[in-house]
């Protein structure tokens, strides 16, 4: 199991890297210390502070020609981490 899921590339989080602070979602269960020793093992950088946010599953239904068709979208858990001045994450330097 990974705590990392993926990092979030938004206009919004984008905005927040020149800040210092990079946006990622992570495993629903994890905690914030989890998260942190998981950035630092992974981009080595040094992590000052993590805040979490936890999103429910929203019903979603749409009207096809036969039937309503209900579901639902997934839940997931949303991190912005906190870097110390100078360290930087780059998402862009495998492609």
């Amino acid at each position: 199991m990974s705590v990392l899921k993926k990092p979030l590339v938004t206009e919004k989080v984008s905005a927040l890297n020149e800040k210092g602070k990079y946006g990622f979602v992570v495993d629903y269960k994890a905690n914030k210390i989890e998260i942190k020793v998981a950035v630092e093992q992974m981009y080595g950088v040094t992590v000052e502070d993590v805040n979490t946010m936890r999103y429910s599953g929203k019903t979603k239904s749409r009207m096809t020609k036969s039937r309503v068709v209900q579901g639902q979208t997934n839940a997931f858990k949303k991190a912005i981490v906190t870097v110390a001045e100078g360290d930087v994450i780059d998402f862009y330097s495998g492609i």
